[in-house]
Formats: C-alpha cells, sequence, structure tokens
C-alpha cells in the first residue's frame, strides 16, 4: 500500500510539473529583477513557471518582446512605454501596475538645490520620457521654468526660463550614478540609484512626488493579453506575499502601486 501512496505521489508530482507553462519575463537589474524572483516564487505553484532576463537599458526589453524573444517585460512606466509604441510601432500592451520608483535628484557637491552654483551642470536621462520627468522635478523645485503645457516629453530646449544657467548632460540613464562624480547633479532613477549601492529615501537632495502616472507596469504583447498565463502572472505580482516583501525589502524607495 504504501508503495502504491508513493507511486501516486510521484506521478501527482510529475503531471503538475509537466503542465507548468514556463514564460520568459524581461527586467532590468536591481528592483525589478529582485521583485520578479519573489512573483516567481508566488507563481510555481500556480502553475507558472518563470525564466527572468536582465536587461541594462531601457530600449532592449521593448524591441525583444515585440521580437517574441520575450512573453512580458517588467521595467516601464506607462508614459515610456507609450512613447516606445508611438515611435516604434510595437503592439505592446500594459495588463497590471507593479510598482513605483520616485526619481531623485543626487549630489557628491552640493546639500541642497539652493547651493547650486550659476552655470552648474545637471545630468538627465537621455531618454524622451525619463529626461522630461527630471526636468518636470527640476521645474516643480522651482529651479526652471517650462514652456506652458509641459509633458514628458519636454527637453532642455523646452526651457524658458533658467536663473541658474543649468547647463544639461543628457546620459543614458544607467550611467548617471557614474556622472556624479563629474556633475553637480543628476536626476537619477531609483532602480539605478539602488544598484550604484545609493539609497533613495535617504540620498537625495530632493526627491519627486508619489506621482501616478509613473507607476510601472506589466507589458505583454497585444495577441496575448488573454492568455491564461497573463492573469496567474497578475495574481501573483499583485498577492500579498509579493506587497509585503517590497516593503520590507525596499523600505519605502520603492512603493507597491496597486
Amino acid at each position: 500500500m504504501k508503495k502504491i501512496i508513493l507511486a501516486a505521489a510521484f506521478a501527482a508530482a510529475f503531471a503538475t510539473a509537466a503542465a507548468a507553462e514556463t514564460i520568459k519575463i524581461g527586467v532590468t537589474p536591481g528592483p525589478h529583477a529582485q521583485i520578479m524572483e519573489k512573483v516567481k516564487e508566488v507563481a510555481a505553484p500556480k502553475g507558472l513557471d518563470i525564466e527572468i532576463l536582465e536587461f541594462s537599458d531601457y530600449v532592449v526589453p521593448n524591441q525583444a518582446l515585440a521580437d517574441g524573444e520575450l512573453n512580458a517585460n517588467s521595467f516601464q512606466h506607462k508614459p515610456y512605454l507609450d512613447n516606445q509604441v508611438a515611435d516604434r510601432g510595437f503592439r505592446i500592451i500594459d495588463v497590471a501596475y507593479t510598482v513605483n520608483f520616485p526619481m531623485g535628484v543626487y549630489s557628491k557637491k552640493v546639500k541642497s538645490l539652493e547651493e547650486l552654483a550659476d552655470g552648474a551642470t545637471v545630468a538627465i536621462p537621455n531618454d524622451p520620457t525619463n529626461g522630461g520627468r527630471a526636468l518636470l522635478i527640476l521645474a516643480d523645485k522651482g529651479l526652471i521654468k517650462l514652456k506652458d503645457g509641459a509633458s514628458l516629453k519636454v527637453g532642455p530646449a523646452d526651457v524658458t526660463e533658467n536663473a541658474k544657467n543649468l547647463k544639461f548632460a543628457e546620459l543614458d540613464a544607467a550611467q548617471l550614478p557614474r556622472s556624479l562624480d563629474d556633475v553637480d547633479v543628476a536626476v537619477i532613477n531609483t532602480n539605478y540609484a539602488l544598484e550604484a549601492g545609493l539609497d533613495p529615501s535617504k540620498d537625495p537632495i530632493a526627491r519627486e512626488g508619489e506621482k501616478a502616472p509613473y507607476v510601472n507596469i506589466l507589458a505583454v504583447n497585444e495577441k496575448d493579453k488573454d492568455q491564461p498565463w497573463v492573469k496567474t502572472l497578475v495574481e501573483a505580482y499583485h498577492s500579498d506575499a509579493v506587497k509585503q516583501f517590497i516593503a520590507d525589502t525596499f523600505k519605502g524607495s520603492v512603493i507597491a502601486g496597486w
């Protein structure tokens, strides 16, 4: 009888493993990768096996998803995806909110924005939406003024008032933490700040508010939006276990956005 029970248990386990569906998800290093590891853990008992692939920039993960090399990605906010879709014609859509990363202004040379000297150099991301987001933070803090109706697509050319004659260095987002030795301040995305050993809850000399448009998303190809694995993935990400992991691990630097 014992052998029969063990054989039945083995058969059931084998059937479950055989039934598991494997998907590939692209993430950027740092929080997105860490969180997805927890999502993978939660999704496994639901029959979904997640293979996590890390990308070092913001461009390749959408191209890889569009090309079918990925089933989903988790690294961007919706304004960035909307811009990519408009520029590149991707048939990619968002299926769920994930986390919010309030952007920060960092410096090794000054302790406040008020200390910035005339002609100081400010490094910002060189992609359209995150660069615009950085400029909106500077405008919100009173350092510059932007043209009327400014949106995420603004760039340095859209600055209408610049009392301190700030110079803008547009750099790849991943390179911004390294630029701190060479510029006066840098506006850095939280995931890259964390990856560089900065503390986004304590180190910024200024910080973006928790604005809903910048909540990050899970994205999939439009043709896959109704696939059962998408529902399972979203349920796993939006689980209490993942929310608690985010709170315990990042202590306010990264915020659950659902």
